[in-house]
């Protein structure tokens, strides 16, 4: 039995649900003008994503946008090129908020779950005789997270300047804050995001690392 055949006899609600996240695909793949959009998308009815932004945003295949995902680019006037980039086998979980003025790349496989955040700028706060909404934004920098990574419930990314780069196959703990670059096959956790274990090719197992001791290579200097 197909997975909508059994959503609609266990629940006819939820399986109007899946036909109108399933209708809204593609429709956006056909209206909207992206700048690509693979096969196999699943964008949920109720996500955010602007048809004026659309042009520089890059969906790849077989990519799952969860309930009330908001990509977003507060302003195109800058972008030259594509500002999010979401490219194969991704699945990004409901409520994540993908905010890009720059460029914010997640590379394929990646998966993240509910309510994340992936900001590569912020607002400006330093002049306090001016309400911090009126403030421009930040210059903000570049986010990539490499193929493979998983992202955690509630978890935060965040880039003021330069590039931050999660290594790929890195796992994000929940509710942990990321302000700066980690090396591959790395477990990030807590606020500051720090590395907690770290792959050992030599012995071909996970280990942990001690507070303070952490591998400061060239992807883990910080970049906020």
């Amino acid at each position: 039995m197909s997975s909508s055949r059994q959503a609609f006899r266990e629940d006819p609600v939820r399986g109007f649900s899946r036909v109108a996240s399933k209708l809204n695909s593609l429709w956006l793949g056909w209206a909207y003008p992206f700048a690509s959009f693979g096969k196999d998308v699943s964008v949920h009815y109720t996500c955010d994503l602007p048809r004026s932004r659309a042009n520089y945003m890059s969906v790849g295949n077989h990519v799952t946008l969860g309930r009330d995902v908001w990509l977003n680019i507060p302003d195109v006037s800058i972008c030259k090129e594509p500002a999010i980039i979401i490219e194969d086998g991704c699945g990004i979980g409901r409520r994540t908020v993908i905010s890009a003025k720059n460029r914010i790349h997640i590379q394929r496989n990646a998966l993240f779950g509910p309510s994340v955040l992936i900001m590569d700028h912020n607002h400006a706060f330093e002049d306090v005789r001016v309400p911090i909404g009126h403030q421009p934004m930040t210059p903000g920098g570049t986010i990539r997270i490499e193929e493979g990574c998983w992202i955690g419930f509630g978890a935060a990314i965040m880039c003021s300047r330069d590039e931050l780069v999660i290594g790929r196959n890195s796992v994000v703990g929940a509710n942990s804050v990321v302000t700066r670059s980690f090396p591959a096959y790395s477990v990030i956790s807590g606020n500051p995001g720090r590395v907690v274990k770290q792959f050992d090719p030599v012995k071909g197992v996970w280990v942990s690392v001690p507070k303070g001791e952490e591998e400061l290579t060239r992807s883990g200097r910080p970049s906020a």
